[in-house]
This record gives C-alpha cells, structure tokens and sequence, in this order.
C-alpha cells in the first residue's frame, strides 16, 4: 500500500501568513493562519516585522500539517508565494533585519523615485524612462526605492551592504533563506517573478541590470541570485528538515497558475488587499499603451520564461478594512455585504479609494481617495456599495486596458482571493464588465499555484497538462446590466475618478 504524498504551500499575503496542505487532487487537507500586524509610524508608511512573519510562518506550517493529520515526513515539496515589491533588509550575520519590511503599499520614497525619472541634465520628468527594460512605470509600488531609502536613513546600513554583509530579498527570499538555515547556510535567491517587480530585472535577459542598480545606488552584493520558479533551490533546515524548497512564485503569479492560466490569451483577477489582473502573453514581451505592467508570469526550470500584462489596482479588499478599522461602520469584513444589501443602489455616491494615488491604468500619485455624489439621503449601506463598487470598477479600468493592448478582448474572467465569497460583488463585476465571471472549487488559489511549482519540480505532478485537468468551476455570474446601463455607470465613475486627481501639489500636505 503506498503512503499518500503533499506538497506544502506557504502563503505571504500583505495581512497574513498561510500554510496549506494539498494533496495530489489539488484539494486542501490542512491548513494553518496568522494575521500580520500592519504598522503604519506616519502618514503614507506601512511596515511589516520581518521576525514576526519568520515567526508566523513556522507556526502555521505546524498548524497546517497538525490539522492534516499527517507525519511531516508525507510533504515531498514547500513552494512559497508572497507579496511582491515589500522589501526586506538583513544582515546575513546575525540574521536579524536593519529596519521593518516596508510594504508595496508605502510611499514614503517618492522623492527616491522622483529624482530616478528626473533626466540628468534637464527638469524632464519622465516615469517610463527605464520600462522597455523593466516593463514598468517608475513608482514608489516596487522594490528598489524601498531599498534605496533603508541604504540612505537607516545608520551604518550603506556600509555595511557594501562590506557585503547585508541581504535584499521580497518576502520570498527572506523565508527561503531562513527555511534552508538562516545564518547557518541559508540559500539567498529569489525567483524571476518577484525579481521582475523590483524594478532591477531586465525582462529579457532575466538578470539583474547595472544600469538600474547604479540609478538607486544599490550594492550588487545585497541581491539574491535570481532562478527559476519551479526546481530545487535547497532543503528546510529545522521545520520540516529535508523538504525541499522547489516552488516560488509571487502572489499574483502564483494566483495565475493556481488558475491553470498557463498559456497566452488566459487570465485571472485576484481580489486581494487589492486588486490584481493578469493576462498571459505566452513568451512574447508585450508593453503596455495604456498603463499595464509588463511582468514575468512563470519560468519552468530551464523552459523559457511566460510573460504577462497586469493590471494592479492599489486598494480593494484593503477598502473593506478601512469601512471596519477607520469608519467602524462594520465589525468585520463579511458584514459588508449585508449592509450593502440594505439598500438598493448606491443612492448616488461613488467612492474613488485612491488612499496611496491610483495604480493602472492611470498611475497617478498625486490622486486621493473622494467619495462623490453625497446628498442627506445617503447612509452607510449606500457608502458600503459604493465601497464595494469601485472595487468592480477600477476593475473594468484594467480590463479594458487589457483589451486594447492585445486586441483580444476576454470572454469571460476566471477570479480568486478572499473576496469573491461576496456575490453581490461578483455579481455586479459581471454587470459592469459585461463577460461572465467563474469562481473555482479551489478559491485559494495562490497557495495552490505554489504548491504546483513545487510539485513540478519533483515530479509530484508530471506537467501543465496534468495542472489543467484539476481545475473546476464552482460558480458562473452572467452580467444583467444593458448595455445603456453599463455605459451610464461608467461615465460617472469617470467623473468621479478625475475629482480624485491633482489633490497632491505643493500647497496641500501629503496624507
């Protein structure tokens, strides 16, 4: 009789760790969480502890293998996944960090990236100076200002990263090194799709650039060695000890492939702390017209890499947390649903949640988040729909966006993430996009594109073809807006979007 076999999947989200257990059909046998202490020290700055999230991790993966019943020795393979662009800074001797991880959502290193965009030489400000070897626009979203900052205020810390006794990595790199033995021999390497959103990858050569380490004056020597996301990068040292690491994939990555959306014209949108849709390219580099990044989707051991365009939307799920943390009009985000539900329409009022500028397809970071079209008729159910309308409608943004750089627009779109349990938004996501939306069995399907890395990597599952028979839907919403109707909607959000913008200028204070 054979020992049924794992694969472990730890899942780094911007608010919490998760470990899952699944097994060879795909499906979750265990599964352990932790929320992460968000901390913001002012305005604009959001930090995570790295000690904590080491910490976090290590607990729910023996939470995860505890609740499957299982011996530790059943996991054949750990993938990770993780937010991408939070920056870690430790160093490799003591293994502790030089400052908290700041987050993807921080904007603190404005002026970092302003003076990057500023040609030398000139007052030309130019934001797409270095995309057609990143992809990207230059923005505070990635890693590499994040870097720049902690070399340039933390003491000692530019020294010391040039002494070569400083580490950069995503959270990846971080866990990585510290699961395959930490200052006792830990593995530094990072995988190229979390590479690529650091802003010093070339998307073509897959390495990392000199001419962008030397913009941010970054030492070389801190960088993990960038590797595939799929093959053996070393084995767990103390917590599963002689598991190997084999999968990394970054979060929305991961969802991607989580979504068997392995080849070109396949997509996914992932509603998270924000809001994530990705479009498979296939091996060609496409570069956006309208204000998608251009990413790398996945790369198979020695198989060429996949690319894609994505749209990244700042706050969505996050725009939940703030209608329970900041306004208290919910106790918990489940609760946001019902209190839409209390009202028929929006009453009017269009929320524009641009709390850190908006993202694609604008990238606009002088914008600030403004509610519109308040009357006295309007109350918090009304608030609590438009809260969870803006998150269809910066949607529709990137999906049209989508459409026009590829000419070819999808039918329908495949979703994950913690919000599409809330099927009053999924319905009226199918309304304003006007294509079906699908919701999978499997809903976890970042930890789940993980754990597929991994397993390919050893053999656990044989191929892509393999992947894509597991995959199944649990739920299809067909748009029931008219024409007319979705049109009229978009029109006013596009109003109420241009009230959010110019906010930021040299008379008002940043918040």
């Amino acid at each position: 009789m054979t020992t049924e076999r794992y694969v472990l999947a730890i899942d780094n989200g911007t608010t919490s760790t998760r470990a899952i257990v699944f097994d060879h059909d795909g499906m979750k046998r265990g599964t352990g969480q932790l929320e992460t202490t968000q901390i913001f020290p002012k305005s604009g700055w959001v930090e995570h502890d790295p000690l904590e999230i080491w910490a976090n991790t290590q607990t729910v993966i023996t939470e995860a293998v505890s609740q499957a019943g299982m011996e530790s020795s059943a996991i054949v393979a750990v993938g990770i996944t993780n937010q991408r662009e939070t920056a870690v800074v430790w160093n490799t001797q003591t293994g502790r960090p030089v400052y908290n991880a700041i987050v993807w959502q921080d904007t603190r290193s404005q002026y970092i990236v302003d003076d990057v965009a500023t040609v030398h030489g000139s007052e030309v400000s130019d934001v797409s100076r270095y995309s057609s070897v990143t992809g990207l626009p230059l923005a505070t979203y990635f890693s590499a200002s994040k870097i720049a900052w902690i070399l340039e205020h933390v003491p000692g810390a530019r020294t010391s990263a040039e002494r070569g006794e400083l580490a950069f990595g995503t959270i990846d790199s971080w866990l990585v090194w510290n699961l395959t033995g930490g200052i006792n021999g830990g593995v530094h390497i990072t995988d190229v799709t979390n590479a690529s959103r650091t802003y010093l990858m070339n998307l073509e050569t897959l390495q990392w650039e000199e001419e962008l380490l030397e913009a941010f004056s970054i030492p070389r020597a801190m960088l993990p060695e960038i590797k595939s996301s799929s093959e053996i990068y070393g084995h767990c040292s103390e917590i599963l000890p002689g598991v190997p690491v084999s999968g990394i994939l970054g979060d929305q990555q991961a969802a991607t492939f989580g979504q068997a959306a392995f080849t070109a014209g396949e997509a996914k949108n992932t509603y998270g702390t924000g809001n994530f849709l990705i479009f498979n390219t296939g091996e060609e580099i496409i570069h956006s017209r309208n204000g998608l990044l251009t990413t790398v989707a996945y790369k198979l051991g020695t198989q060429p890499a996949h690319y894609a365009l994505e749209g990244s939307i700042a706050v969505t799920g996050s725009l939940i947390q703030w209608l329970r943390d900041n306004l208290g009009i919910i106790s918990s985000a489940a609760e946001v649903e019902t209190l839409a539900l209390s009202v028929e329409d929006n009453g009017g009022a269009y929320f524009v949640p641009a709390f850190s500028g908006l993202f694609a397809p604008h990238w606009r970071p002088d914008a600030r988040g403004v509610i519109v079209g308040l009357t006295r008729f309007v109350n918090k159910g009304h608030i609590a729909r438009a809260a969870l309308e803006a998150v269809a409608f910066q949607t529709q943004e990137v999906l049209q966006a989508t459409n026009s750089d590829t000419g070819v627009p999808l039918s329908e779109v495949r979703v994950d993430g913690g919000m599409i349990a809330n099927e009053t938004l999924m319905q009226f996501q199918a309304n304003i996009l006007g294509v079906p939306v699908i919701r999978p069995v499997v809903a976890e399907t970042t930890a789940l594109g993980a754990a597929y890395a991994a397993g390919l990597a050893v053999g656990f599952w044989s191929s892509t073809d393999e992947l894509r028979t597991l995959w199944k839907e649990e739920k299809r919403w067909l748009p029931q807006f008219t024409q007319e109707e979705r049109e009229s909607r978009l029109r006013v959000w596009n109003k109420a979007v241009q009230r959010s913008l110019n906010w930021i200028d040299e008379d008002s204070v940043q918040l």
